[in-house]
């Protein structure tokens, strides 16, 4: 079966970060005030051929970057569209989502090769740069300082002050390099972005499939514009309504969980190269010579390897999942030899002047606050003891670190969905997902009751949508003839495909806050090869 192709570009994370709370007083009046803002009317897009692949066309879509004041400044967002093969059966457009935040949507849509066949006869599939994105006015900081961001996973009152003083100083940065968007990139504001899309395609209803991220997307929307729903399938599902505590501690059993499937393939499968070895006290030593800093980047011996930059790797190596490859990996770092050859890619180097930075709008969706270090230490601690072999989800702590200091009240807080009188939503979750955990899709799928289906796959990984004929099909299902599976539906689990036969690398860029182990080890690797 056809595998997916890596969801999103190589971008991001200042200081390896992810998500969560906001006092449900805040979210109600947020959500009540984005309720039904009306789209610029009668402005269309002017498409032409795009430089990447002629086959696919590129436009743009002017939008105000404060949709509180639609009559204001505007930028443009970009957009990309792969028109139906059979215009005969077209049955409108889809939009599209690859997650992050920061994935490029007009990417997804220009390289294509992920959705069925049955999906592009039908739909003009569309896929657009979210506000502060890619090619859509990209929120932009100064690289040097991204390189030089503290450590996020920290060991003091000093550290903890240290951490705030620097993103004090980086939102300032990237706020002087950005200009007035890089306060309005949050979700909602993307929500109505994509309604003004909607319009401007001359689509009645929304159709849309987001991933990831991405499902956050389709979540407001369904809540904003409920009336103009036709399809929303969302995979793999962020849970807007978590504060700090449970957002850490779900996270942390998410990675644990997937290291416990890891080691019990290890155990049972003779192709891994730790068969037969004790895996959890081989990793456990592995992580204490990290902290000693004895370990170094594979192949690069100059670089040292922190154990927050092992912890990314191993979680990285869940998201395919990359089992066999990740044991490799691992007894690379053990040996201090050069992997195999197509395990490990190479991060490129950055323009010296700016980065994209989309972290903001992770810090823009979700308040996440912790008050001191003595606070943050008793997180670190009941992370440890859910996650007795990962320690912490190395997205969650980093996110929360970059989204200290924040200045509240954020545009786009956490609280319970309320979606009243829209289309039934296509929830999809992997049972074993390291980054979306399945307690999240749970969650969300209590929120909206009624109008939502949960499909469960069994197995393993970020992205359910072409794991299985069974996922598949649900999905094509719902997406062409708006018919949801059964409540409670199950898909068994695939085993999961070699990366290697697959012709991708290793790690995954995918999932919230792609870049796993993320910026830290991504600046310190492209100053290397700089």
């Amino acid at each position: 079966m056809r595998r997916k192709l890596p969801l999103l570009t190589l971008v991001l994370l200042a200081v390896t970060v992810l998500l969560p709370l906001a006092p449900a007083g805040a979210a109600t009046a947020g959500a009540a005030t984005a309720r039904n803002p009306a789209p610029p009317g009668g402005k269309g897009i002017t498409w032409t051929p795009c430089p990447e692949n002629p086959a696919v066309e590129c436009g743009k879509l002017a939008v105000p970057i404060d949709w509180a004041a639609p009559g204001g400044p505007t930028i443009e967002v970009a957009l990309a569209r792969r028109k139906a093969t059979d215009p005969a059966a077209r049955i409108g457009s889809l939009l599209i989502n690859p997650g992050g935040p920061g994935g490029s949507g007009v990417d997804f849509a220009i390289y294509g090769g992920y959705f069925s066949e049955e999906i592009t006869r039908r739909f003009d599939v569309v896929g657009f740069d979210p506000r502060g994105v890619a090619r859509s006015n990209p929120v932009v900081c100064s690289t040097d300082l991204l390189a030089r961001a503290p450590y996020p996973i920290m060991r003091s009152q000093a550290d903890f002050d240290g951490l705030l003083a620097y993103n004090r100083q980086l939102r300032e940065d990237c706020r002087a390099r950005t200009g007035p968007l890089y306060d309005h990139v949050d979700t909602l504001s993307v929500v109505r972005d994509m309604d003004a899309i909607r319009a401007a395609l001359g689509e009645r209803r929304l159709t849309y499939y987001g991933v990831s991220y991405g499902t956050l997307i389709g979540q407001l929307y369904a809540e904003t514009f409920p009336h103009r729903v036709r399809a929303l399938a969302l995979d793999s599902n962020m849970d807007h309504n978590l504060g700090t505590r449970a957002f850490l501690d779900t996270e942390s059993a998410a990675a644990q969980d997937s290291f416990d499937e890891f080691a019990a393939w290890c155990g049972r499968d003779a192709t891994c190269v730790l068969h037969g070895r004790d895996l959890r006290a081989f990793w456990a030593d592995l992580l204490t010579r990290a902290e000693r800093g004895e370990l170094r980047f594979p192949g690069e011996p100059d670089i040292p390897l922190t154990q927050l930059d092992l912890i990314g790797l191993a979680f990285g190596g869940f998201y395919g999942p990359s089992w066999a490859q990740l044991a490799e990996l691992l007894v690379a770092i053990d040996t201090g030899t050069e992997p195999p050859a197509g395990i490990l890619s190479r991060p490129r180097a950055q323009n010296a002047e700016v980065s994209q930075f989309p972290a903001q709008v992770f810090c823009l969706d979700y308040r996440l606050p912790i008050r001191d270090y003595r606070e943050y230490a008793s997180h670190l601690r009941r992370s440890a003891r859910i996650a007795p072999d990962m320690r912490y989800s190395p997205l969650a702590f980093s996110m929360a670190a970059a989204c200290l200091g924040q200045p509240a009240p954020i545009p786009n807080p956490q609280h319970p969905l309320r979606v009243r009188g829209s289309a039934p939503l296509l929830l999809g979750n992997a049972l074993h997902d390291p980054a979306t955990g399945y307690d999240w899709a749970l969650g969300t799928a209590r929120q909206l009751g009624r109008q939502a289906v949960l499909l469960t796959y069994e197995g393993w990984g970020h992205g359910v949508y072409d794991r299985s004929e069974c996922t598949l099909g649900a999905f094509d299902g719902y997406l062409v003839n708006l018919t949801l599976p059964a409540r409670g539906a199950r898909c068994p689990a695939v085993p999961p495909m070699q990366a290697k036969a697959a012709g991708k690398q290793w790690p995954k860029p995918t999932g919230p806050l792609p870049t796993v182990p993320g910026w830290l080890l991504s600046a310190r690797l492209a100053a290397h090869a700089g």
